[in-house]
């Protein structure tokens, strides 16, 4: 049987053939600790709209990962992706209210810019995740929240830390690295929001700033407020170099999809969702059941923790014509790699404009790029992408 802890070899570089076997076999698929691997999209959508029998919240299981005194505790069991109403509904407000259109509008032309500035600034021979696809994102969501220029270099290792810390089995190291991680996020902040509370941003686009006003309101604690805004910067991050990344990778194997996408460059829009479901950033969702129920024969006990499998339902070939085909202009395309229902991304057409222009642009610029040995996965398995991908750009 698949064990998360202990994934067979080669699972970091190709976990397909793996969730492939899961759908067929063992849709639901109990762990050593009692919980269950969830695989099978339509299992998956029901589950995401189930918000009664489902819950995100997960303070049982964190507090016996993480102890309910340390800092990576308080930090996933504050965020938004790990809880429900009331939390829930008062933080998406906020951010859904800061990401609305107009505000999207307003950040494209700032966004092309800096891709062309890191696309000037590379060399022939580059190293594709630090110096653009990692860039694009600290960018961005630096300036989403107003965050100093001068101040983003540590952003990147704490996001790798504190989301690290979701994986299913983890050293001593890497929990003193996320914990330590949280506790440094937290004092890096507090200057930052101290000063925005003096000097307020445009309420209409900074977020920091809807967050401080929701915050002095009553919306939020001050717990709440800083562990979101760490939140943020973290998953704002993650999924957007990822997608960048894997999607570079996958143009340097599939030359067809290459030069279908540079004889038609309209295709973008439409080709960023179908990568977005062949190589989701983020493979694994979590659930937990408030009642037992049964799911394809399998009981599953109330308080079970479920690992949504997001990998393998987006490649489910009851929901998708030849899932494994890169398809460029795939209509529809109802892929989870945005979660759904109540807990769908609130970033999510922030995240497919910064691909969007991203992948376009790179490709008009470098249309021959190819890659060279020493591309590293990230070596985790809730998040897919690489840590380095170097390339030679012509």
């Amino acid at each position: 049987m698949f064990e998360l802890t202990a994934p067979p070899d080669g699972f970091h570089d190709n976990p397909y053939p793996t969730y492939q076997w899961l759908r067929e076999k063992a849709p639901v698929c109990q762990q050593q600790d009692g919980s269950f691997v969830i695989s099978r999209y339509g299992d998956l959508d029901m589950i995401y709209r189930d918000t009664r029998r489902f819950l995100s919240d997960k303070k049982a299981v964190f507090g016996t990962k993480f102890g309910i005194s340390s800092p990576l505790y308080e930090h996933h069991t504050t965020s938004l992706v790990f809880n429900d109403p009331p939390l829930h509904t008062r933080v998406r407000k906020v951010m859904v209210g800061a990401l609305n259109p107009r505000a999207l509008a307003q950040m494209e032309p700032g966004l092309i810019t800096l891709v062309d500035r890191l696309l000037d600034e590379m060399d022939s021979e580059s190293e594709l995740i630090e110096s653009f696809a990692g860039a694009i994102p600290i960018e961005l969501i630096g300036n989403l929240l107003g965050i100093p220029h001068e101040a983003r270099e540590p952003l990147r290792d704490w996001s790798l830390a504190i989301l690290g810390a979701l994986e299913p089995k983890l050293t001593q190291e890497q929990m003193d690295w996320g914990n330590r991680s949280v506790a440094d996020f937290m004092v890096y902040l507090r200057d930052i929001i101290e000063d925005r509370r003096i000097n307020p941003g445009n309420v209409e686009t900074d977020v920091l700033t809807r967050l401080i006003q929701a915050d002095d309101d009553g919306g939020l604690t001050e717990v709440e407020l800083y562990q979101n805004c760490i939140f943020i910067l973290n998953a704002g991050h993650e999924t957007t170099t990822n997608l960048i990344g894997n999607t570079l990778a996958l143009l340097d194997q599939d030359r067809v999809a290459r030069a279908q996408l540079l004889a038609k460059p309209d295709l973008i829009t439409t080709a960023v969702d179908e990568f977005l479901r062949l190589e989701s950033p983020n493979q694994f969702g979590n659930r937990l059941t408030t009642e037992e129920m049964t799911l394809h024969g399998v009981t599953i006990p109330a308080d079970s923790d479920l690992y949504l499998c997001i990998g393998a339902a987006n490649r489910d070939p009851a929901q998708f014509d030849e899932p494994e085909l890169v398809r460029l202009d795939r209509r529809p395309n109802k892929h989870l790699a945005f979660a759904g229902g109540a807990h769908t991304c609130v970033g999510l057409t922030l995240a497919r404009m910064e691909g969007r222009i991203a992948i376009g642009r790179f490709l008009a610029r470098y249309p021959n790029y190819s890659l060279t040995e020493g591309a590293k996965r990230g070596g985790r398995i809730r998040f897919r992408g690489f840590a380095r991908l170097p390339a030679i750009l012509n």
